[in-house]
């Protein structure tokens, strides 16, 4: 009797949801904007968090800011920008001065650019790199590019992914060279991982002379390969009004123009990059494209490729002793060309 009971009662459940179904439409719409809203207030609170967190990780040896720039408009839903200085996008950044300075001699800018599309600059596995780019003796300047995660879902659909991005990375160079008249302005290099080594190679490609040196550590390097390898649902994020607005078909050189594969041609800036063959987000084959272009282009660039190092795509931004190794020889690649005050020894 009992089970009949219960049968009977969830019977009755199941008609009551599926009499309302049509009614909550509206109500899952609502649940939607809801859970998106949360994970933009969620992302928000944690990047306000991690700031802190750079503050108390660098203080000592750093002294630490946040500022805020302009960057171009964004493009209008044909792709056409508005007028200059009508719509500007706003671009904070977090700054880093070293605290043991010479008593003369100007100092050398990196600019540094974060990884992970809709990431952030985070303390978690970037603190050691500026660290020690600090304590080297190196101004850095690190940009939270449109479409960043942490400032609300307007600035997160401002992305503009290997387009506009590039122009904000580059903004953040001018804007540290006008606050800070102690940076020499022919000393200036400019490195990222992962997707920010994409960007670092088309910012240096679009703005000839303005980087002394330039890293690329695992670069996501061809997006027409990406898509095709990962299909349809992975081309969707692109397609999407708010980022690229076209498919692979629809549009092939646009996708080409914002992948550095494609662009080495125009390269002008000594260039190292570093790839692991155990990567699972870039794989080798990926970065390979780009070494080949690079080859055939008979543009004089440094690589390094690691076979199965231990972590993947963050191999060398580990606490370990071959990430150590690894980025001891990004700084003294680095310190050919920016001539830091106290260079790795």
């Amino acid at each position: 009797m009992q089970q009949s009971i219960r049968i009977l009662s969830l019977l009755s459940l199941l008609a009551v949801v599926l009499t309302c179904r049509a009614e909550t439409n509206g109500i899952s719409q609502q649940i939607d904007a809801f859970q998106q809203s949360y994970a933009h207030t969620d992302a928000k609170l944690s990047r306000q968090l991690n700031e802190l967190l750079w503050f108390q990780r660098l203080g000592e040896v750093a002294r630490v800011d946040k500022i805020h720039f302009t960057g171009p408009p964004p493009h209008d839903a044909n792709g056409v920008a508005s007028p200059s200085g009508s719509n500007d996008v706003i671009i904070p950044a977090l700054t880093f001065l070293p605290r043991e300075r010479r008593a003369s001699g100007k100092l050398p800018l990196v600019v540094f650019v974060h990884g992970e599309v809709h990431g952030n600059v985070t303390s978690d596995e970037e603190a050691v790199i500026v660290r020690e780019l600090v304590e080297q003796g190196y101004a850095v300047i690190a940009p939270d590019y449109r479409g960043s995660s942490g400032y609300g879902d307007d600035y997160w659909r401002q992305i503009d992914y290997g387009g506009l991005e590039t122009e904000d990375v580059h903004a953040a160079r001018q804007a540290m060279l006008d606050l800070h008249p102690e940076i020499n302005t022919n000393r200036v290099g400019i490195i990222g991982w992962s997707h920010g080594g994409a960007i670092s190679i088309l910012t240096t490609v679009r703005h000839p002379g303005a980087y002394q040196a330039c890293y690329a550590g695992v670069p996501v390097s061809d997006l027409e390969s990406r898509i095709r390898e990962k299909g349809t649902n992975y081309e969707s994020y692109f397609s999407a009004r708010y980022n690229v607005g076209k498919t692979l078909s629809e549009a092939p050189e646009e996708y080409r123009r914002r992948s550095a594969a494609w662009n080495v041609d125009k390269l002008g800036t000594p260039l190292l990059v570093h790839a692991n063959t155990s990567d699972e987000d870039v794989p080798f084959a990926e970065v390979q494209r780009l070494l080949t272009a690079l080859q055939a282009s008979g543009k004089p660039f440094e690589q390094h490729v690691y076979t199965n190092a231990p972590g993947g795509h963050c191999f060398n931004r580990l606490d370990t002793p071959l990430a150590r190794e690894s980025r001891a020889e990004i700084w003294r690649f680095l310190a050919k060309r920016l001539y830091p005050p106290r260079p790795l020894k």
